[in-house]
């Protein structure tokens, strides 16, 4: 090999070398607010978890969206819709007797829910959360909140008494808003949207939901799973 060709072999895998550096540094300068702006309180969530450390927290958010990015939801048709409905409206009605037993089964529930809507299983709970977190950034603590709750006491040690009935309406209340967006004919309008305040929220002193997404019309299931069960007088443990 001539020398001549060494040297130019020799330049051209420097320029590559230094526009991979550029690249990445690019991508590094531009991480903060383009993964703020992506997952919204999931991102400061993510930074506390790691301690205030922002650069381990963008890794990990950027890790999912690597992951997670090109998803693309399944449809859910208008009678599954309706029939995962009925099933949020018997967990909450459920909840007046037996809380724990309704909270578990919501978390099921959303589990297959998500798998159905071609996320990953629910057996692989931290992926499939990791995958929603992508895609619905704003709703998605629900979801930490209800499978976090329904995991309380169940394997002894110091938190064996579990959650309290408060703490366990409150999860249930917040997993509502995912189970909102994952059964919304308009889901994929919705997407990558975190915190934006267009969003409708859970009211967690009168279970209703407000904003944009309880448009008459726009969730023809809305009332038909509305939160009255979970604020009857003094719901008994099981």
């Amino acid at each position: 090999m001539s020398t001549g060709l060494i040297i130019l072999l020799i330049v051209i895998a420097a320029v590559v070398v230094v526009g991979a550096a550029a690249l990445a540094f690019g991508r590094t300068r531009r991480g903060g607010p383009s993964l703020k702006r992506r997952f919204g309180p999931e991102y400061e969530r993510t930074v506390a978890r790691h301690d205030g450390d922002a650069k381990a927290a963008e890794r990990e958010l950027t890790a999912r969206v690597e992951r997670h990015g090109d998803l693309r939801e399944r449809p859910l048709d208008s009678e599954s819709r309706e029939r995962y409905a009925a099933r949020w409206t018997a967990v909450q009605e459920r909840f007046v007797d037996s809380p724990r037993e309704a909270v578990a089964e919501a978390d099921r529930l959303l589990a297959e829910l998500a798998a159905v809507r071609g996320y990953p299983d629910g057996g692989q709970y931290e992926e499939q959360f990791a995958a929603l977190s992508v895609h619905h950034a704003d709703h998605v603590d629900g979801y930490r909140q209800v499978h976090r709750v329904s995991r309380a006491g169940t394997s002894g040690g110091a938190s064996a008494a579990g959650a309290g009935t408060e703490e366990m309406r409150t999860a249930l209340i917040g997993a509502r808003a995912l189970f909102d967006d994952l059964t919304s004919p308009g889901t994929d309008a919705g997407r990558h949207r975190a915190a934006s305040g267009t969003a409708g929220t859970a009211d967690t002193t009168t279970g209703t939901t407000t904003g944009t997404a309880d448009t008459p019309g726009s969730r023809p299931h809305a009332r038909s799973h509305a939160p009255w069960a979970l604020h009857r007088s003094r719901p008994k443990e099981s």
